[in-house]
């Protein structure tokens, strides 16, 4: 068990089984729902399963054995990842996830109507909202005695919170010029306490670790959430598009209030800042413009700004650690997963 690897292996085989079963019930009510269950499979397929791997080590932090249950008690997080992608891809109006199409593009073809995009994205919303359920339902059965559950499962409404708020003001704020803190907060609570923080202190509560250890874990993981986030802005700019499985046009189009695109505005003078106001002013940003935002990303240094913030933060993190003694599987794990997260190119 000392490879993330091999318990990312057996989240999936948790999540197959479990899909297996629900899809097959929502299909016995009607063979329409056919298509619905398929992409509800595809929504939940070939994800990183970070928040899993997060909460799982989580427990093992606090001294507890592995377990299949927490296997399966862990892998309930992806089920509210993948309904927050689906959701997240309709707001953002994405048209591929992942080199696929997303969940509201591909039902489109499931409607009988006419103009068939409403249609769609109405069946994606209430296949986000089916997916939270079964979130619960895969936590709440995963096998874990009660005592056990009960004392995490406060935490979950914390998570949720969290994740909506940060959610709400990076909506909120789009299209508006944003600031370093402003972009900052947005990260914090969309981000690094949704995918880092919170998992770690479920899985930790869940195996009874005291006060101290879900301080260490925040000191770990709103840093490193944060510069996971930051490569995540990078790579949306900057990334290789058969890599990320996503367009590199989105975040400008959509004039995501980004922390790089904050420095780069805030370091922008002259021409550069001229050029780059008109092109985001205006109603479509082409591959050309693209690049040419990308050229003054670089020149103003705000590329090379937020690879300094990226640094910085996964220091941090990794001086949580070694401060922490933990059990050495769950450090060398998490040591791992943090370098996973703030080098990847995917």
């Amino acid at each position: 068990m000392r490879d993330p690897e091999s318990v990312r292996a057996r989240v999936d085989r948790a999540l197959d089984a479990f899909l297996r079963e629900e899809t097959a019930r929502l299909t016995a009510i009607h063979e329409q729902l056919t298509p619905v269950a398929q992409q509800m499979r595809v929504a939940v397929a070939d994800g990183k399963r970070l928040r899993a791997a997060f909460c799982y080590w989580g427990w093992r932090a606090a001294g507890q054995p592995d377990s299949d249950a927490m296997i399966r008690a862990a892998a309930a997080m992806e089920l509210v990842h993948a309904a927050a992608i689906v959701h997240d891809d309709i707001i953002d109006g994405s048209p591929v996830r992942r080199n696929g199409p997303t969940a509201h593009v591909a039902l489109r073809g499931v409607v009988g109507t006419e103009d068939c995009e409403p249609g769609g994205t109405a069946l994606a919303i209430v296949l986000g909202d089916l997916l939270i359920s079964w979130a619960g339902q895969m936590f709440t059965g995963c096998g874990l005695p009660g005592p056990f559950l009960r004392r995490a499962q406060p935490l979950w409404a914390t998570l949720a919170t969290a994740l909506v708020a940060g959610e709400c003001l990076e909506i909120i704020r789009t299209g508006s010029r944003p600031s370093m803190a402003g972009a900052l907060e947005i990260v914090r609570y969309k981000t690094a306490k949704y995918t880092v923080e919170h998992p770690l202190h479920i899985g930790a509560t869940l195996g009874g670790a005291p006060e101290r250890l879900l301080h260490v874990f925040t000191d770990y993981g709103i840093p490193l959430g944060e510069a996971f986030q930051l490569r995540d802005d990078l790579l949306g700019v900057f990334g290789d598009p058969w890599k990320t499985g996503k367009s590199n046009l989105d975040d400008i189009r959509g004039r995501k209030p980004t922390v790089l695109l904050s420095v780069t505005l805030s370091a922008a003078e002259g021409t550069d800042r001229k050029e780059i106001e008109r092109l985001l002013r205006g109603c479509g940003v082409n591959a050309d413009d693209l690049r040419t935002i990308q050229d003054i990303m670089v020149r103003t240094g705000a590329r090379q700004r937020v690879e300094s913030m990226i640094a910085d933060r996964a220091a941090r993190a990794a001086a949580a650690i070694e401060r922490a003694r933990l059990p050495p599987m769950a450090a060398d794990a998490l040591r791992h997963l943090a370098s996973a997260l703030t080098t990847r190119e995917t």
